[in-house]
């Protein structure tokens, strides 16, 4: 009889996986922890515009995991999940390699979903990971260059045009980074950047209907048009095919067509094919096929395994797809999994939506901080970017890169504290909700000379 194996395999190194290491690692988690992802580096995907647009660089956006695991104890396989066994409990690699364990975490997330439009999986272009965001950007730059050379004036108009597909979250953000970047890359041809078109296809007939940026609508479509080129925004616009060089769409029951050589795909998700593969029965899972797990985050079939972010439905608590929400939940996962190895009551999964955050441009976006505080502009722009690199997943790299950023960014060179004063002293602290919030706020109330009121 074999010995039984007491060590915990993450299948995913997303938010959720990745968190849950580092806090198991954290907390001196007494079984070793085996991390399985099928790339090189993690993708914080909230800044994958910065990395893209080169705003922001490798090391703050895709750090290598064996970076942000150095000395953890964690152990990082890179290698792609062919199956997993759950009644075996056994994760299988298409190495041939394979994992036994006590405990799974599965934070596969989702993958992109093209909904059967025909040629969206082999003709769009979609934004969902560091190679996405190299090859758009290689496209969009021999796209640019190839219309400063011709005098093709049709050619020309379709190497200028990128259609947005999707009017969610991701597709505004797309679009407003576009129309800020293209043209300035296209001046600096010798083109001209009123040649450029930026079109945004939405199904529905209101942009973010339905997402945890909804509130932000009129901010939204106000800042799409003030971009360097205004942002065209088609409603009732249903993707029908997508071709190399056209999108046809249907719109008032009539098929219409669109050409250009670039079309971005940002137009939904679709759930991971190894979450669909387990033996869950249909009872148990969402109308998304997710499985249902419990308060605690664990399957109800199999309570050795514990699944979050994206790839999971928590029984009666419908939480939106962010990376708030996956790396509060890897972290409470790891309470739990810590809780069970020591024989400790396991503690319903919190998760607390501190607010949504809309990059909205470069150097601008949109933050609405619990459905009470709304702001925009190059303000919110810096409370994004303070937000998320306070998330950066490693100690050091989090302290040091956030402090440095927010000392430089926000107290040298851009606010005035009599203008902004205790609106970003409260946006700080709610958003950043930790060291570093508390650093900004400081600095500003003494700024502001009221240090009287710091708690």
């Amino acid at each position: 009889m074999n010995s039984p194996v007491y060590q915990t395999v993450i299948v995913g190194g997303g938010f959720t996986g990745l968190f849950t290491a580092l806090h198991l690692a954290h907390e001196h988690y007494p079984r070793s922890v085996i991390l399985i992802d099928k790339d090189e580096r993690f993708c914080f995907k909230p800044l994958l515009y910065e990395y893209f647009d080169g705003e922001m660089d490798n090391f703050q956006v895709v750090p290598r995991f064996s970076e942000l695991l150095k000395d953890s104890g964690v152990i990082f396989v890179q290698d792609t999940v062919e199956s997993i066994d759950l009644h075996q409990r056994e994760v299988k690699l298409t190495s041939g390699n394979s994992y036994n364990y006590s405990n799974l975490v599965l934070a596969l997330g989702s993958v992109t979903g093209y909904h059967q439009v025909e040629g969206a999986n082999i003709n769009a272009f979609p934004f969902w990971t560091q190679a996405d965001a190299i090859a758009l950007e290689r496209h969009l730059h021999d796209c640019l260059q190839k219309a400063a050379k011709t005098e093709d004036s049709e050619e020309r108009r379709k190497l200028l045009t990128v259609v947005v597909v999707g009017g969610g979250a991701s597709g505004v953000e797309m679009a407003a980074t576009l129309a800020d970047f293209l043209p300035h890359w296209y001046s600096a041809l010798g083109g001209n950047l009123s040649e450029i078109r930026v079109i945004l296809l939405n199904h529905g007939q209101k942009i973010l209907d339905g997402d945890i940026n909804d509130p932000l609508r009129p901010i939204a479509e106000k800042e799409l048009q003030k971009r360097t080129v205004p942002v065209e925004i088609l409603m009732g616009a249903e993707a029908v095919t997508i071709q190399p060089n056209a999108i046809k769409y249907k719109s008032n029951n009539e098929v219409k067509t669109l050409p250009t050589y670039t079309t971005i795909w940002t137009a939904g998700t679709s759930t991971h094919p190894l979450i669909k593969d387990l033996p869950i029965p249909q009872e148990h899972r969402d109308r998304h096929d997710r499985p249902l797990v419990t308060p605690t985050l664990q399957l109800l079939d199999f309570p050795e395994v514990f699944v979050g972010g994206d790839c999971a439905a928590v029984q009666d608590n419908s939480l939106p797809p962010t990376a708030q929400v996956a790396y509060q939940q890897g972290a409470n996962i790891a309470h739990n999994l810590k809780a069970l190895a020591l024989g400790e009551e396991l503690k319903p999964v919190k998760v607390n939506i501190r607010g949504t955050l809309l990059k909205l441009g470069i150097n601008q976006a949109a933050a609405n901080l619990f459905n009470v505080f709304e702001v925009s502009g190059e303000t919110a722009h810096l409370i994004r970017q303070g937000t998320y690199l306070t998330l950066l997943p490693t100690p050091i790299h989090d302290f040091k890169a956030t402090t440095e950023w927010v000392d430089e960014e926000i107290f040298h060179h851009h606010l005035d504290p009599h203008d902004v004063g205790k609106k970003v002293v409260q946006a700080v602290e709610i958003v950043g909700a930790g060291v570093v919030g508390i650093i900004a706020a400081r600095k500003l109330l003494k700024m502001l000379g009221d240090e009287d009121k710091r708690e």
